[in-house]
């Protein structure tokens, strides 16, 4: 198995985080730039503010049940792999080492890149930096977000903490400038002319607003290094709790700043809501906030990528170098500097074809989901082949909490596929190029 692969080396993940310290990462991953886009992506696909606000309460239920299920997961089987570790339990290499191909190749890198190349268009309404003012800032974020965690953990956790107090203000200061300095907008009936009704749009709707509570599964890859074998369980359970309670204020504040159709026709809600709050200089101010929170979120994303590449270099001589563990840092080093090294070609792709860039986003959506509906069902299959096995915290009300999970992920992965187009073929053409890999790999094993 994987675990005794790495419990038998001196070089493995050491319990340094605090409750607290994942909950800053998990806070930090996903309170990022995502709620300061989607809610008019969103806006447009409801019919009413109650409508969309349970939207919102549905997004944490969902993400709350799923977190039950990991909870489960990551305090039966602590590792540092994640879900590639559970995936490999259940279901044996194949399905795991494809899993950590498209995390190192598509989902993990595209995901820092995309944050980075989000800081650097922001961070260019304050300071521009020339006409490639976006990429330099990216690729600067990518270098500097690696180094600094190369480092060591401690660097890595205390930026992050801090980090995430300035997102948390941030955002705050949004909730209260929304809700209390600027004068309730009138919702004409206007609001709903924009709208496209039905079923489509709603699921259109599911898919923005799941995408920005995404990231909370991360605490999975951390699971090995947090202090207490239960407190993964309630760093989840705090974390959700508090992000489903800032995106309902936040949305609060949007439409009562805004109105509906005003949420609609705004492509910067927040900047928007700043600008009726304290004039035109809300809009830098809210430039500077939504720049740190993508560096918050590129940060925290850069901290738990790399744990899956550490893993799966335990398993595979042909990937043996990115399994080493510094014990002087904390960290997996060479894991780090290889993921750096993809998201910054990444960055530099983007940089080159802007439009193609777009696209990177939208092929994650498919195989993270594909995955994500796996990782749901090896619960089942360990709960039969591992029924043995000690399990500090299980998900209550099983098989039906799972089963929920299971077909929420399903609806995404059907939604995304029918939502992204061509991204989703690359998606699948990417996670399909794994496939020779692994049969090299499992000949070098």
């Amino acid at each position: 198995m994987v675990s005794e692969a790495i419990e038998k080396d001196e070089g493995v993940p050491k319990a340094t985080l605090s409750t607290f310290d994942v909950v800053a990462i998990i806070v930090g991953i996903v309170v990022g730039a995502g709620i300061f886009k989607t809610p008019s992506l969103i806006a447009a696909n409801v019919s009413d503010i109650v409508e969309m606000l349970a939207l919102w309460m549905i997004g944490g239920a969902l993400s709350f049940v799923g977190a039950l299920c990991y909870a489960e997961l990551a305090t039966t089987y602590p590792n540092a792999g994640g879900d590639y570790h559970y995936l490999h339990r259940a279901f044996g290499r194949g399905v795991s080492f494809l899993f950590v191909w498209a995390r190192m190749t598509v989902i993990q890198t595209g995901s820092i890149a995309f944050l980075a190349f989000v800081f650097g268009d922001y961070a260019s309404q304050l300071v521009r930096l020339g006409p490639h003012s976006a990429a330099i800032y990216a690729g600067a974020v990518v270098l500097a977000l690696t180094m600094l965690n190369v480092a060591g953990i401690d660097p890595g956790k205390s930026a992050q903490n801090l980090l995430t107090s300035i997102e948390i203000c941030g955002l705050l200061s949004v909730i209260v400038a929304g809700l209390i300095l600027v004068a309730p907008m009138a919702d004409g009936t206007d609001a709903v002319d924009t709208i496209e009704n039905g079923g489509h749009s709603i699921g259109l709707a599911m898919v923005f607003v799941l995408l920005t509570y995404g990231g909370w599964n991360e605490a999975a890859y951390v699971s090995a290094e947090i202090r207490g074998e239960r407190r993964i369980a309630w760093a989840l359970f705090v974390s959700l709790g508090l992000i489903t309670t800032l995106y309902v204020l936040a949305n609060l504040a949007y439409w009562r700043a805004l109105g509906l159709a005003g949420m609609v026709r705004s492509e910067v809600v927040a900047a928007d809501l700043m600008r009726r709050a304290v004039g035109e200089g809300g809009g830098r101010l809210i430039s500077l906030i939504i720049a740190l929170s993508a560096l918050t979120s590129a940060n925290a994303t850069v901290i738990t990528g790399a744990r899956a590449a550490y893993a799966v270099g335990r398993d595979y001589r042909l990937f043996g170098f990115l399994g080493r563990w510094d014990e002087r840092a904390g960290t997996p080093v060479n894991a780090l500097i290889a993921q750096g090294a993809v998201a910054l070609a990444l960055v530099v792709f983007g940089a080159m074809t802007r439009d193609g860039f777009t696209t990177i986003v939208e092929y994650t959506a498919p195989v993270f989901w594909l995955f994500f509906l796996l990782t749901g069902v090896a619960l089942f299959v360990l709960r039969v082949k591992e029924k043995e096995r000690q399990r500090p915290f299980t998900v209550p009300l099983y098989p039906v909490v799972p089963l929920i999970f299971c077909a929420s992920s399903a609806y995404m992965l059907h939604s995304s596929l029918r939502y992204t187009g061509i991204g989703a073929v690359a998606g699948v053409a990417v996670l399909a190029c794994g496939l020779p890999i692994f049969g090299l790999a499992r000949r070098r094993a």
